[in-house]
């Protein structure tokens, strides 16, 4: 294949749209930010919660949302080993991590995308469901929502990079849903001062101080170094896997 990295990010742009499951996932996406955010919103006005800026609804979907990216990005790549057309792939591209980084590349294009319009669509779900127990100020939603779709995107990349170290669906799926939210879950269910401090290094917690201009216990930028951090050691490690295995 000619074109070099531009090309390898055409053919994955075109792979993409041409099956049905970037379609699925957008659309499940678009259900569980509106489901999330009107719940959200709901809760928050009948248990009469102090007031809070509206895109912490958004926010908080994105615990659920950031599964239909994982999803997404994976199937980009773990389709194409259950297939075996990676090998056809890999002829096509001969520089192996060009495919990889085509294919991170793309996805978390999608995601940033996504993530702005899901975030947009959960603000406006969340105003209504709030009925005045929100505040709307514009910096700050624009700010929110466009961390969300960066959070996202970092989410992407670091999925494509697990679905090459792991290429199997069922093992990305399990490594995925622990680190971004069973971990997460049980170290602050079971509390205490140096679980919370792990928590608080683990990508989505990162991402969620970031995403709500928590200060503490680190600054916002600081948050999202972290899951920046975390997606390049998933895409490096799939790197590594991607160079020594053969397809």
């Amino acid at each position: 294949m000619t074109g070099g990295l531009a090309g390898a990010v055409a053919a994955e742009w075109t792979k993409l749209w041409t099956v049905r499951t970037a379609y699925v996932c957008l659309v499940a996406g678009a259900v569980l930010m509106g489901v999330f955010t009107f719940y959200y919103g709901a809760i928050a006005r009948i248990n009469d919660h102090p007031v809070q800026p509206v895109g912490n609804a958004p926010v908080a979907a994105a615990t659920l949302v950031q599964f239909v990216v994982v999803v997404l990005a994976m199937t980009a790549v773990t389709s194409e080993y259950a297939t075996t057309s990676v090998r056809a792939t890999l002829l096509w591209v001969p520089v192996r991590h060009r495919v990889q980084l085509a294919k991170a590349l793309v996805t978390a294009v999608v995601a940033v995308a996504a993530g702005v319009l899901l975030g947009v669509l959960g603000t406006a779900v969340a105003w209504a469901s709030f009925e005045g127990r929100a505040t709307f100020d514009r910096t700050t939603v624009v700010g929110q929502v466009l961390l969300l779709g960066c959070y996202l995107a970092l989410v992407a990349v670091l999925t494509a990079g697990v679905s090459f170290a792991l290429r199997a669906p069922a093992g990305v799926l399990t490594v995925l849903f622990l680190l971004l939210y069973g971990v997460p879950t049980m170290l602050v269910g079971l509390g205490g001062e140096v679980l919370l401090t792990v928590n608080d290094y683990l990508p989505h917690s990162a991402g969620t101080h970031a995403m709500l201009a928590d200060e503490a216990p680190y600054p916002p930028p600081v948050g999202f170094l972290i899951v920046a951090a975390w997606a390049a050691v998933g895409h490096l490690t799939g790197r590594q896997v991607l160079r020594r295995r053969d397809a």
